[in-house]
């Protein structure tokens, strides 16, 4: 429509007093915008009320449970502790209480941080009433309990208290569960409130929707003329692109806004048109290196199964000839030790020394190339049954050492039963071989849940293992002592590494919390029978047994 048209027909259609196309879009516009301001102010109310109760129930609420259950457990350990020392008499109990009693209690904060955000009186006071049963434990039951015991012994403890023990505690267990109760039923009430207003912005989003609906509508017929039909036409030629012919040109027509999107839709097709041709190149590049890495891994593959396969034959076929020369040289020694001069002993010694040395490592290295290769059933293995195997394995060195091997409740995992009693018995015969001289070794295992899976470990007292030699350790043939100190081929810990990789964990060295000898932890996956996989075949040998040691 030209100027002048426009004008008469603007003029007409004010003789007749009718509005103007830009005053009804002006005054529709202005009856939407009032209405959008509206539904935005509704909604940002909604979600901002929304928001703020989510934060109380997500961050302050749950974090006020976390603290109190932690309270709660504090207390708790701290009574088992003090429990365990008045029936031993044992200093080391009375860390758990110690430690307890050494920090605030904390519901009073806990319930005040909480009424910061949302004010309770029934949560107030729980938290004070479990605080003050949880003091007057400590400084009426608790603390005289200990000075007794400490200045007359475990065996003062009568009855009598042990009973007025149980219940006080009873008492200040109670307040807290119902503490924690009143938190979580504060955290229900919000979440309630939570519920309401996430309701009422979820109705605020279609009312939102409906009234852009009805905007756009209102729109189309006034711009369909100058914009829509333009459109169509770039449409379809982008379309057109969009289809795979990126040879097909966009028409650059229309209003201005309009033919400068029709010019960088054609822009953007011809560096599409570019881009695509730098892809294709890249893709063949990329398809070229990933071929070539599978080919490289195949060979790796095929290089490692060749270097274990030799491992294995090397190791098996090297026994017969040693068996050979250690029986022999062993005849030499039983039957002309003694006879020929001394020099000639030490030679004879020398040689039945080296040649067992030779069979321990040659059949440690073969037990170590069957891991992995000589599979046997995966089936559920007690740790605990496992364990004392192991500990009756090496019921010899223990005694011999004086030794005390302990554990904690074990789990029970999917694995190789044989494997997993190896594991423990090189971990147990490495601490008891690097006992300290001053003191007889102990030995403890234990382990604990996590979202992995299990975590365990052995920790003992012994000499212990400097940190930058913490990964050396479980790399094969690696010895931290001279062999005439102590005794043993390198493969120890090594076989220990490959045995928990086998069985999808990892292992490393740690330090004991008390900084005094070694803690080997490593982890197990929570698996149930059928989810782990051979890595290879069952081979007809046997499995060996190698003899543990320090790597």
């Amino acid at each position: 429509m030209s100027p002048a048209l426009a004008a008469a027909a603007t003029a007409s259609a004010g003789s007749r007093g009718e509005q103007t196309l830009r005053e009804r879009l002006r005054g529709w516009f202005s009856v939407v915008g009032v209405l959008l301001v509206l539904v935005v102010a509704l909604a940002a109310v909604a979600y901002s009320q929304q928001v703020q109760r989510q934060e109380i129930v997500t961050r302050d609420l749950f974090d006020a449970i976390t603290e109190t259950d932690t309270a709660y457990i504090a207390l708790i350990d701290a009574e088992t502790g003090l429990r365990g020392f008045a029936l031993t008499g044992e200093r080391r109990f009375l860390d758990p209480y110690e430690a307890a009693s050494e920090r605030p209690i904390g519901f009073v904060d806990i319930a005040r941080d909480v009424a910061r955000v949302r004010e309770d009186p029934g949560t107030t006071a729980a938290a004070q009433r479990a605080q003050d049963l949880a003091q007057a434990w400590y400084d009426d039951y608790a603390a005289p309990l200990v000075a007794q015991i400490e200045a007359r012994g475990p065996e003062s403890v009568k009855d009598a208290q042990v009973v007025q023990g149980r219940a006080r505690f009873d008492e200040v267990r109670a307040a807290a569960v119902a503490f924690v109760d009143e938190l979580r039923g504060l955290r229900a009430d919000v979440a309630d409130e939570l519920t309401t207003w996430t309701r009422l912005a979820t109705l605020v989003v279609p009312v939102l929707v409906g009234t852009i609906v009805v905007l756009g509508v209102g729109t189309w017929i006034a711009l369909r003329r100058w914009v829509i039909e333009p459109l169509e036409v770039v449409g379809a030629d982008a379309r057109a692109v969009a289809s795979g012919d990126l040879l097909h040109p966009v028409t650059v027509r229309g209003p201005g806004e309009v033919a400068t999107l029709a010019a960088d839709v054609e822009q953007m097709r011809t560096t599409l048109v570019d881009e695509m041709g730098r892809t294709r190149d890249a893709q063949r590049e990329v398809e070229l290196a990933h071929a070539q890495l599978a080919t490289q891994a195949e060979e790796l593959r095929r290089s490692n199964r060749d270097l274990e396969q030799f491992a294995y034959v090397a190791s098996h076929d090297l026994q017969e000839p040693l068996r050979k020369v250690a029986s022999f040289t062993q005849l030499l020694q039983k039957r002309y030790g003694g006879k020929l001069d001394e020099r000639a002993d030490q030679y004879i010694e020398f040689a039945v020394d080296g040649a067992k040395r030779m069979q321990r490592l040659i059949q440690d290295l073969l037990g170590f190339s069957r891991v992995g290769r000589v599979g046997k059933e995966l089936t559920e293995v007690d740790l605990t049954t496992a364990l004392a195997e192991a500990v009756e394995q090496q019921s010899e060195a223990i005694t011999d050492a004086g030794a005390v091997v302990t554990h904690d409740p074990l789990p029970v995992v999917v694995g190789e039963e044989p494997l997993l009693v190896q594991l423990f018995a090189n971990l147990v015969a490495n601490s008891v071989k690097f006992r300290h001289p001053g003191r007889p070794a102990r030995v403890h295992v234990y382990a604990r849940e996590t979202d992995e899976g299990w975590e365990l470990a052995c920790e003992d007292d012994g000499i212990g293992i400097d940190p930058p030699y913490a990964e050396r350790v479980f790399v094969i043939f690696q010895r931290l002592h001279a062999k005439d100190v102590y005794e043993g081929t390198g493969i120890g810990l090594a076989l220990c590494k490959k045995i928990v990789e086998f069985h999808g964990g990892r292992i490393w060295i740690d330090q004991p919390a008390s900084g005094i000898g070694t803690r080997v932890c490593w982890t197990l996956p929570h698996n149930r029978p059928g989810e782990l996989v051979e890595t290879a075949p069952p081979d007809s040998a046997q499995s060996a047994a190698p003899a543990a040691d320090e790597t």
